[in-house]
């Protein structure tokens, strides 16, 4: 997706890239993936300044689909056309 190339919408590379970098190297040598979870979490605390409203917008939207407990056909059946 968009996050792992590295670059933002405004097509610079993103601020989070250089970690991502080290993350992505740390797990291809890695014999175990926890060897890198601080740098993974390295780079979700960088995202996570950017990309906090959105993560929370999508936690919400989730909780939403959930509590509504339709079968998918029906709720869209039911959801208003996008334009």
């Amino acid at each position: 997706g968009a996050m792992a190339s590295g670059f933002g919408i405004s097509g610079k590379q993103g601020r989070c890239y250089p970690v991502w970098m080290d993350f992505s190297e740390c797990m291809s040598k890695a014999e175990d993936p926890r060897a890198c979870t601080e740098l993974r979490d390295d780079y979700l605390e960088c995202l996570h300044h950017r990309k906090e409203i959105a993560r929370l917008n999508a936690i919400r939207r989730q909780e939403r689909q959930n509590t509504k407990g339709n079968p998918p056909a029906a709720a869209a059946h039911s959801a208003a056309p996008h334009r």
